[in-house]
């Protein structure tokens, strides 16, 4: 999961930064959402782990400093089973 927040009224530009961002190779699922207070989260979902671990799943880069009103922040998680629903 990605979370940035953007220095007020430029959402829109960091939100155009983040869709812009290709991960190689491509997560089997990405979802983009906005938040007040200028954020933009970006969350992906990985079948498979590489052969070298989760540490080797691409993640988002860190735009330019002057767009963000703080850092980029990261998070990792791991599916816990028997709690899927639907």
């Amino acid at each position: 999961m990605w979370e940035a927040r953007a220095v007020p009224g430029r959402a829109g530009e960091l939100l155009d930064w983040a869709r812009s961002r290709p991960l190689d190779p491509p997560p089997t699922r990405r979802e983009t959402f906005v938040a007040p207070g200028d954020r933009v989260l970006v969350i992906t979902w990985w079948d498979t782990v590489p052969q070298g671990g989760a540490g080797e799943i691409p993640e988002i880069p860190s735009p330019e400093e002057e767009l963000l009103a703080r850092p980029v922040h990261r998070w990792r998680f791991t599916r816990v089973e028997g709690d899927r629903t639907g």
